[in-house]
């Protein structure tokens, strides 16, 4: 077992999670100058298993999907989980560690001690593990697929994408932080929720399987950090200050929840599905669709917490 407390908790009988974490620990020993042989990712890789589950391809079931052929459908798969990464390392670096930045910075005058801002801090150093995790699990799916893939070639996830236009139209610093603090907030209590879509099924390629359990295991004591520091900042708070950061708890939620279109937009007009445009209207006109993300239980319970259950203004399901 690897003996360094700031890599994710892991099962050392696992071969697949403990390829994961030593490649994790190989790469921040190499620029340490330590040198030591990387573990093969590769050999892990299973070319008969999915890449990402056909379940979360919100058009799976159209015709127009279904009439494509296997190896279209196997590209669109591995694509699914190049998104899924990307949406993991984005909302990781532009949501959820600028948050952690001003809890540590003590932007929002709570006075807390250092037991609290090392636990911001040591948070943020697991952000960028997750980061590279996922990182590291896109290379794999380019390299052993042989399909280039770039992450450039998707817009930002629809949750940075909010977060951006929230903090563009805040009225000023403290408003704009407050909304920060909000969209971390959800992010941080409930990417468990979003990390659980990619389901433990042996169809699933081993490696994506692994990398998401491990990632979950962190999340849920970032998940108890988050609760504690909305609750300290929300003590501290006037009236008017926690209206702000209750509607960007609410404004957060639905970013977080909503099937990102614009990147199945990107994937399949890169990958030149004749009629995607339509599909892609004919599933956005689907009344009957769930939101990807439902389960907002950790947020409901803050709330309740806080007293403020029924003034968020949403709708618990």
């Amino acid at each position: 077992m690897i003996d360094n407390p700031s890599l994710p908790e892991y099962d050392p009988d696992d071969p697949v999670e403990s390829a994961i974490v030593s490649r994790l620990a190989g790469n921040w020993a190499n620029r340490a100058t330590v040198k030591k042989p990387e573990p093969e990712l590769d050999d892990l890789f299973d070319h008969a298993k999915h890449d990402f589950p056909e379940a979360l391809i919100p058009f799976a079931e159209h015709d127009v999907y279904l009439s494509l052929p296997d190896e279209k459908r196997k590209r669109i798969r591995a694509w699914g989980w190049i998104a899924f990464n990307k949406n993991v390392m984005d909302v990781e670096q532009h949501v959820v560690n600028p948050g952690f930045s001003l809890l540590a910075q003590d932007v929002f005058d709570t006075g807390m001690g250092d037991v609290l801002a090392i636990a911001v801090t040591q948070a943020m150093v697991d952000e960028q593990y997750h980061t590279l995790m996922h990182l590291n699990a896109s290379a794999l799916t380019r390299r052993q697929r042989g399909w280039a893939m770039p992450e450039r070639q998707l817009p930002f996830s629809a949750t940075v994408r909010a977060q951006r236009a929230a903090q563009l139209g805040a009225a000023n610093s403290g408003a704009a932080a407050l909304s920060a603090l909000a969209y971390t907030t959800v992010a941080e209590i409930s990417i468990t929720s979003y990390l659980d879509l990619i389901e433990d099924d042996d169809i699933i390629q081993p490696v994506n399987r692994a990398t998401v359990k491990l990632h979950n295991r962190d999340e849920y004591c970032h998940a108890s950090i988050a609760d504690e520091m909305a609750k300290i900042v929300f003590g501290t708070l006037d009236d008017r200050d926690r209206r702000l950061f209750l509607d960007g708890l609410a404004q957060g939620m639905k970013a977080f929840s909503s099937t990102d279109f614009s990147t199945w937009e990107a994937i399949l007009g890169a990958e030149k599905v004749d009629g995607f445009e339509a599909m892609l209207r004919d599933i956005v006109d689907d009344g009957s669709r769930e939101h990807l993300v439902q389960d907002y239980s950790g947020i409901r319970s803050l709330c309740r917490e806080l007293d403020v259950e029924d003034e968020i203004g949403i709708e618990w399901s």
